[in-house]
């Protein structure tokens, strides 16, 4: 059975191009247009793997990733900012608030599923 991945992004073409990939490569994928969202989704059954935008409305995916990672139920999540933030020390404060890799946008399409299947088998894999 292939893994259950939530995709937390408020751009619905970005979202879209995401989860038609996942969905493609056979993964259960569960969606999310902002932290709040996501939250309610967290408190069902836990995904596999959590992509964050990090540039989301109102709660960022930083500050999303922080509060999941002081919960005891979702501290263990394997967490993956997906991100347009490229600038140089991004990728470190994702890394230090808890995120377990980085994926920049655009998202490179043939890419993406070898990242996401790394990160599924190893989550220090960075991307």
């Amino acid at each position: 059975m292939k893994a259950t991945i939530l995709v937390v992004e408020d751009n619905p073409t970005n979202r879209k191009l995401v989860v038609d990939l996942l969905r493609y490569e056979g993964y259960e994928v569960v969606e999310a247009v902002d932290a709040e969202v996501a939250q309610l989704v967290l408190a069902g059954p836990l995904p596999d793997l959590v992509l964050i935008d990090i540039a989301l409305p109102g709660m960022d995916g930083l500050s999303l990733t922080r509060l999941l990672r002081t919960d005891d139920r979702t501290r263990h999540l394997r967490i993956v900012a997906l991100t347009a933030s490229a600038m140089k020390g991004d990728e470190q404060q994702a890394l230090d608030v808890g995120c377990d890799g980085y994926i920049t946008k655009p998202i490179n399409t043939r890419a993406l599923p070898a990242l996401i299947a790394g990160f599924l088998r190893n989550p220090d894999q960075r991307g």
